[in-house]
């Protein structure tokens, strides 16, 4: 297998949720002006010594002259996602080919890369997964490209093994329900296309698709997504004082059940804490279909919510809990024996799917590391995630402490952010 060349060749090469999301910018926030930053959480990793400035720059300026293609756009408005043709309005899909990414910056500090896009809303929101992929393409093609084919074939087989392995021991999970969540650090996109491949053929029905809008399109398989912290951080940012800074929250799942129906109503609570989410939460937050648990210790965190789901009156069999934070196959497993036939239990599984080469070569840059892209700043106001793991919070120091007081820090955990 050979590296991607150019590493990103689509802006459909993306997740599904980032559409999602984007067509809510569109419709209601199109012109707010953001900041997105790259953030390296692996801190004893210098990025910036691993990749080339003139490629990464050149793999930048490919993305900035990518267009939405009239193919692309008319499988978009063809296309049924989670049973509806119509998810994505046709005002929407008109307006996608004028679509152009902003301007970059980026440059080398204390051997990390300061790279970040600025621009309105709508128009940079696409920045983040590209931006993620890139970077963590780039490390691992250095890699590559420095091995002999003797060696790079080794490389692959041991890691397509490591695949097989993994697949067969999903398989004896009775009611499995598995998607790919790895487009973001994924090893490149002819392995993340390997990685689905093997687990559709290995898992049938209980591979249920994957969050990449391109490969879905390109393997037929369905394409799933919720949505993100960066809904709730550009409106808290926004808000004039602290009673809408602490309803921002809702006010996010308002807009999002006013675009999306049931299926896509999956509550992410924790940016700004779980607990202080469910604490102030209004009772038709316990309607919506599901929770998708993402930096609180995952057993206690579905533990806690079947807790909440009863207290509200609903049956939590009839709900669905989205672990997707950190997982690896032991976690998958003890998670869908702790919780299967309790309740709905989905996995959507990210870098130790489709970056899991670390130990088929001694190579640091085959090791997957945490790295994100945040929304950094709104309106000329930081931006501020909290998050169950005070780890992986952002923001300006003085904010995160108003933050702090605004929602309290109760269930706050301090883990080392994971991949």
């Amino acid at each position: 297998m050979t590296p991607d060349r150019p590493l990103v060749g689509s802006l459909l090469d993306t997740d599904l949720y980032k559409l999602l999301m984007l067509q809510l910018i569109w419709r209601s926030h199109a012109a707010t002006p953001v900041t997105f930053s790259l953030v390296n959480r692996t801190r004893s990793v210098r990025i910036a010594d691993e990749v080339d400035p003139s490629e990464l720059r050149a793999e930048l300026d490919h993305v900035r002259s990518l267009r939405f293609t009239a193919d692309e756009i008319a499988w978009l408005g063809e296309t049924a996602f989670y049973g509806r043709r119509d998810l994505f309005a046709a005002d929407f899909v008109a307006w996608l080919p004028t679509l152009r990414l902003p301007a970059y910056e980026v440059e080398q500090r204390d051997g990390q890369l300061d790279l970040s896009f600025r621009g309105g809303w709508a128009e940079t929101t696409l920045w983040e997964i590209p931006a993620l992929t890139i970077v963590t393409g780039l490390r691992a093609r250095r890699v590559t490209r420095a091995m002999s084919p003797d060696d790079r074939d080794h490389l692959y087989r041991c890691a397509l093994g490591r695949l097989e392995a993994k697949a067969e021991r999903l398989r004896a999970l009775p009611g499995l329900a598995l998607t790919d969540f790895g487009t973001r650090r994924r090893h490149s996109l002819g392995w993340q296309r390997t990685c689905l491949e093997v687990m559709r053929e290995r898992l049938g029905g209980a591979f249920q698709g994957t969050s990449n809008v391109l490969l879905a399109r390109t393997l037929d398989l369905p394409a799933v997504g919720t949505n993100g912290h960066e809904l709730p951080m550009v409106l808290a940012a926004l808000a004039e004082d602290e009673a809408a800074l602490k309803r921002a929250p809702y006010r996010v799942l308002e807009e999002w059940a006013a675009l999306y129906p049931q299926p896509l109503r999956i509550v992410l609570p924790d940016t700004f804490g779980s607990a202080a989410f469910f604490r102030d939460a209004p009772d038709w937050v316990a309607d919506w279909r599901g929770v998708r648990p993402d930096s609180a210790p995952p057993a206690e965190a579905g533990e806690a919510l079947i807790d909440w789901w009863r207290a509200a009156g609903r049956d939590p069999r009839e709900k669905l809990l989205v672990f997707s934070d950190a997982l690896d196959l032991d976690l998958i497993e003890d998670l869908h024996h702790r919780f299967h036939g309790r309740v709905g239990v989905s996995f959507g599984w990210g870098t130790r799917l489709t970056n899991d080469l670390e130990g088929c070569a001694e190579a640091p840059g085959l090791k997957a590391i945490s790295l994100v892209c945040k929304v950094t700043e709104a309106a000329g106001r930081p931006a501020v995630k909290l998050s169950d793991n005070p780890e992986k919070a952002t923001g300006d120091p003085a904010e995160v402490a108003r933050y702090q007081r605004v929602f309290g820090t109760e269930g706050h955990l301090a883990r080392r952010p994971s991949v």
